[in-house]
């Protein structure tokens, strides 16, 4: 297991992280993209179980099913989408609790096969600081960055100050595009404004799938 590999903060104009200057979310077209994960290829690294926290929006508070870190406090998931290309507007986590939450979190487009060994050698598309709470956060992600994702790494550098890391909840919020031979048809559906750091009133609009 490598060490920690935590990258600075700065100014929000010059570094990723959480706030931005986009059109705001409730502007724009959007759904949960639970249905478009490719849930069976869900991959956790360095994880005690593998566990599906990739839940349906009515099961987000569910605090019995988590991922949480092993050999020390550093986590990946690897987060495959179903033969389709999704546009990532928003990302939903609930973890914790108190210093198990994760410092911060560091986003990777399209790499399939990242692990621990090459984490250095790669630049996050976006790097997302998480606050103590037993709250969903919902985090804005930027555009041009998450317009074309088939997968999406998510790299925990470390835990707010306990040896171990865990996370409940993860979810999405954006559009998709199917891929196939067909004529490329782009699907939305609305869904209510969401705060910041708290979610409260949504409902998930897509079918229950089994994991």
């Amino acid at each position: 297991m490598s060490g920690h590999h935590g990258h600075d903060c700065h100014d929000e104009h010059n570094d990723g992280h959480t706030h931005s200057h986009d059109a705001p979310l409730d502007e724009v077209p959007r759904e949960t993209l639970w249905g478009m994960i490719d849930h069976q290829n869900v991959v956790a690294l360095n994880v005690v179980q593998q566990q599906n926290i990739l839940k349906p929006w009515e099961n987000r508070n569910d605090e019995e099913i988590y991922l949480e870190s092993d050999a020390d406090d550093q986590m990946i998931i690897r987060i495959p989408f179903t033969n389709s290309s999704a546009k990532l507007l928003s990302i939903l986590v609930k973890a914790g609790p108190g210093e198990q939450t994760p410092a911060k979190l560091s986003l990777f487009v399209n790499e399939d096969a990242m692990d621990f060994e090459d984490i250095d050698q790669k630049e996050a598309a976006q790097e997302l600081d998480i606050p103590q709470s037993r709250e969903i956060g919902e985090y804005q992600l930027k555009p041009t960055k998450f317009s074309n994702v088939r997968s999406l790494t998510v790299f925990v550098p470390s835990a707010q100050g306990a040896d171990a890391t865990r996370i409940y909840y993860i979810g999405f919020m954006g559009s998709f595009t199917k891929l196939s031979n067909q004529p490329i048809i782009t699907v939305y559906e609305s869904a209510p404004r969401l705060a910041d750091h708290k979610i409260t009133g949504i409902h998930e609009t897509l079918a229950k799938q089994q994991f």
